[in-house]
């Protein structure tokens, strides 16, 4: 069907809740405030990039969106989600271009937002986006508190059918289909969910304890939901994909050790309870992982655990995950300078790798070289590449425009939508952050093609944090100057 097909259907069939929508415009939406970063010199304004990636997340939101909602193409969605008992299980974040919501990666992605703006909380005052941030959030801890349920000793780890939901293309405002609610407990664990829960828990602790006014008994109420889902999930080991096979497709675990060995370094920087630090001691083993990513967690708890113990053996290991990473390392490069770690999100996996090596810089490691390199990397994915294209989307004056995402693809107003309809989505998903090119920089922008124009939440996580630590190094007048494009 066209897109012209689409509109006239839409005309006769406006839901009730879209008419009121139209008649009743909503609030003003939360602003930034001022920004006082002075992105002149730089190869990009890094700030404007950080911005948009706050934005991509807001975007993302399921459940009843509050007054301040800053997408004014987003309403309510999915409002009637519950567990067995009736329990309300509604917010938290859409995964990516689907509806599902796998808690698995939503949890990876929340605690990396959390060690970004932790690491460089500067670079969100300058640029203004402090208050942006700490709503943004706030969204899937709020939304994770309802899927915690200690008294039962019950973690809720997935909201939807993922097959079912693959088989639709169509906005979220206007899906009826059942949501089953999938979990985990005494009897089947899930510890890598778990870990990955208590992560954010703890480090949102931290960030809501220290960096958003206000909010210390929101931080009080994460720090206990840390200390009982860790407790879950270490005293019950097993992995949720063994389960229930629903995910298994999706985002399979086939380990939970660095899970709780993450999760035990955030709760000991959380508590400073010694037990921690112990726990994730004897958790811990060398990084040998393919990247950083919402399955491999080791390279961050090689940085948290050197800060708390400044023992070598975990600088070593963070030196040879990124030396392998760097020219010279083991992995291939394509011919315009991406690291190319992997065809699924090879963006997002250059990203992740760049943060680790700004927050290795930020602890004094290799400090030159490691700026440098990533500076290289998040500058291809700006536009230092051949085709001259931000892979983040609303970002310069090309980027891609037809994503593989149902929300902004879609009118909520009508009933109908087509992956294949023409021409560009309809809605700018700003600050997203696509899949990226293949090995040998090729990027064609088709919605159909799910591995280069994907998005995802766990996508800008790392993508975040890096371009919050160029803006953190920029204002310092300590950025070294970018390397020249290989293209």
């Amino acid at each position: 069907m066209s897109r012209v097909q689409v509109l006239m259907f839409g005309v006769c069939c406006l839901l009730q809740s879209d008419v009121a929508r139209a008649t009743n415009p909503p609030p003003m939406p939360i602003r930034p405030a001022q920004s006082t970063f002075d992105s002149s010199g730089l190869s990009y304004d890094y700030g404007e990039a950080l911005g948009l990636s706050i934005l991509f997340y807001d975007a993302q939101r399921a459940g009843v969106l509050p007054a301040n909602n800053p997408i004014p193409w987003r309403g309510d969605s999915l409002t009637y989600e519950v567990d067995a008992d009736g329990n309300d299980l509604t917010g938290g974040w859409f995964d990516a271009g689907d509806h599902v919501k796998f808690n698995f990666p939503m949890a990876f992605t929340s605690w990396v937002l959390h060690w970004g703006f932790l690491r460089f909380p500067e670079a969100y005052e300058v640029t203004g986006q402090t208050n942006m941030m700490c709503d943004m959030i706030k969204w899937p801890l709020e939304y994770f508190l309802k899927c915690w349920q200690p008294d039962t000793k019950t973690l809720y780890t997935q909201i939807g059918d993922a097959t079912s939901d693959h088989e639709r293309w169509e906005s979220p405002e206007s899906m009826t289909m059942d949501r089953p609610a999938w979990q985990v407990n005494t009897s089947c664990p899930g510890s890598d969910v778990a870990g990955d829960m208590a992560s954010a828990f703890a480090s949102g602790y931290l960030v809501f304890k220290d960096l958003c006014p206000g909010e210390t008994d929101f931080a009080k109420t994460l720090l206990e939901a840390a200390k009982t889902v860790y407790a879950f999930g270490d005293e019950y080991r097993g992995l949720h994909t063994r389960c229930y096979t629903d995910a298994h497709s999706y985002y399979s675990s086939d380990a939970y050790d660095d899970e709780l060995m993450v999760a035990a370094t955030w709760m000991y920087k959380a508590t400073g309870e010694q037990k921690y630090l112990t726990d994730a001691e004897t958790l811990y083993t060398p990084t040998n992982v393919k990247g950083f990513e919402w399955e491999n967690k080791g390279p961050v708890a090689d940085l948290l655990l050197y800060e708390a113990t400044q023992d070598e053996q975990y600088l070593d290991s963070t030196k040879a995950f990124l030396s392998e990473r760097m020219p010279g390392g083991t992995m291939p490069y394509t011919p315009c300078g991406l690291v190319y770690i992997d065809d699924w999100g090879a963006a997002r996996l250059a990203a992740n790798a760049a943060m680790v090596a700004l927050v290795a810089a930020d602890d004094g490691i290799l400090q030159g070289e490691y700026k440098e390199w990533a500076l290289s990397q998040l500058n291809y994915l700006l536009g230092d590449n051949n085709f001259k294209i931000s892979y983040q989307v609303g970002f310069g004056d090309y980027y891609p425009t037809n994503y593989h995402h149902r929300g902004s693809s879609c009118y909520a107003e009508f009933l109908d939508c087509d992956i294949d309809d023409p021409g560009e989505n309809p809605h700018l998903l700003k600050g997203a952050l696509v899949g990226g090119p293949n090995q040998d920089d090729e990027y064609e922008d088709v919605r159909t093609d799910y591995v280069q124009n994907e998005v995802a939440v766990d996508y800008n996580a790392g993508f975040q944090g890096a371009m919050a630590g160029l803006v953190y190094f920029a204002n310092k007048g300590e950025l070294p100057a970018a390397p020249a494009p290989t293209c």
